[in-house]
């Protein structure tokens, strides 16, 4: 790859990092109205402030560079924003539901930085890479922020719903797991194909055999409670997971872009089995929280797992582009 064409290319990467910085301001104006509690509002809304230095920082870059965000990207960004809210307030337990995502995508925010990083280092831009190391340890502390706040959340959707049945809550985090693994398990059937590159087709193949037998264990905890998957819901997860496959086949750049999002899935995943772990220990229910925090553990492991491949996935892709 020329000098000349590896800069176009840390060039459309800093439009991709705007355009997710875009659909964070978009998602974190409306989010402390929807926390549900202050001190979660609070944690959003200083993190609004950080969000638009961050893009400020990427949009300076691209000047530098004599370009200019992309208006078709961050349109698109807004309306993924907007999206995100309006699904979180339709939910009965907006705080945790909102919480959750926030967690992941903190987590898609870090990814980005750290592939940002990883290419700007191999094409010897100091600014990028220091501007990349700089936003993404500050996702980091915040990923950290929400990490301790998972009480909290719950707390907040428990108050919300006014619920005083929590086995009734536990089936219901159930199904929303059961929908998730149902997600997870359609995307990681098809990933090994489209990663392009070994490492992370070996964990996805891996995180496979992992997954069936999660969802095997949801099932069995729901069965037990007297309730079953919400299988529309399920569907509808599967439907997105094959929606999701279709754009990473179209991408130039298919192993970051798939290396990124696997991390935020994870994240994702990592998230509502906290909400669920946390509601069957409240509720008593032993045996569901030994599921819970047993395929907790699984996820956080993949997730480290996808975290290992980035320096193989940033090559992979470097070396599609040149091709």
């Amino acid at each position: 790859m020329t000098a000349h064409s590896f800069q176009t290319q840390l060039t459309k990467y800093l439009t991709d990092v705007h355009s997710i910085e875009v659909q964070a301001l978009a998602q974190l104006r409306r989010a402390p109205g929807l926390a549900g509690d202050g001190d979660l509002a609070a944690m959003y809304a200083e993190h609004e402030d950080e969000t638009r230095e961050h893009e400020r920082l990427v949009r300076e870059q691209l000047e530098q560079r004599g370009a200019a965000p992309s208006t078709i990207k961050d349109v698109a960004g807004r309306a993924g924003g907007w999206g995100m809210v309006l699904f979180a307030k339709l939910n009965p337990d907006t705080p945790g539901k909102l919480t959750v995502h926030a967690y992941s995508y903190e987590h898609l925010e870090l990814a980005a930085y750290e592939l940002l990083r990883r290419i700007a280092e191999r094409g010897g831009d100091e600014p990028v890479r220091a501007m990349a190391a700089r936003i993404g340890d500050e996702e980091r502390t915040m990923a950290g922020r929400i990490e301790e706040r998972w009480e909290r959340a719950l707390d907040a959707s428990l108050r919300e719903k006014g619920s005083e049945d929590l086995g009734e809550e536990v089936a219901k985090y159930l199904r929303d797991a059961h929908a998730l693994e149902a997600q997870a398990l359609q995307l990681l059937d098809a990933g090994p194909k489209l990663a392009g590159f070994d490492a992370l087709a070996n964990v996805f193949e891996q995180h496979l055999v992992q997954t069936r037998e999660h969802q095997r264990l949801i099932d069995e905890r729901l069965d037990a409670l007297g309730s079953a998957p919400a299988r529309l819901r399920a569907a509808a997860m599967r439907v997105g997971a094959l929606n999701l496959g279709g754009f990473f086949k179209g991408q130039p750049d298919t192993p970051v872009k798939l290396a990124g999002f696997a991390y935020a899935f994870e994240a994702l995943e990592v998230g509502a089995y906290e909400l669920l772990s946390r509601t069957a220990r409240r509720a008593g229910d032993e045996q569901t929280t030994l599921v819970a925090e047993h395929i907790l553990a699984e996820e956080r492991a993949a997730a480290a797992d996808v975290a290992a491949t980035w320096d193989a996935a940033v090559d992979a892709a470097l070396e599609q582009q040149l091709a």
